[in-house]
């Protein structure tokens, strides 16, 4: 399983945080996880070591939605990393978004993304 096309928002992270400690932005507004996102993470999360940027007090969780033609019913569910490797040999290509969830104090942020499946990209000519 060979990650393509990977996108970062690790500057859009930064930019947040610096938005926040500068009083920009509210912590209102930089922890407003949405319930749905607070259970999948609760319950369908993966759990790091990485303390939550804003509150400090609770790891982060990752929790990774699927998105594709191909998928049908499968499109916007969450996936564990388990599970994305049997759908990368079954599906030709999706793409899947990592964010990353404070249960604590419901920071969210959209961490990267990348397109997985058994397709390889096209090859420029």
């Amino acid at each position: 399983m060979r990650p393509r096309l990977v996108v970062d928002y690790g500057l859009a992270k930064r930019a947040a945080l610096a938005e926040l400690r500068s009083g920009q932005l509210t912590r209102a507004d930089a922890c407003d996880a949405q319930p749905y996102l607070l259970r999948a993470a609760r319950f369908h999360g993966e759990p790091t070591e990485t303390p939550c940027p804003v509150c400090r007090a609770e790891p982060l969780t990752l929790v990774r939605y699927v998105y594709g033609d191909e998928l049908g019913r499968l499109a916007g569910r969450v996936t564990g990393t388990a599970e994305l490797a049997a759908m990368a040999r079954e599906y030709g290509e999706f793409r899947v978004y990592v964010v990353e969830v404070c249960q604590g104090c419901a920071w969210n942020h959209l961490s990267r993304s990348y397109v997985l499946g058994h397709e390889e990209p096209p090859s420029d000519p």
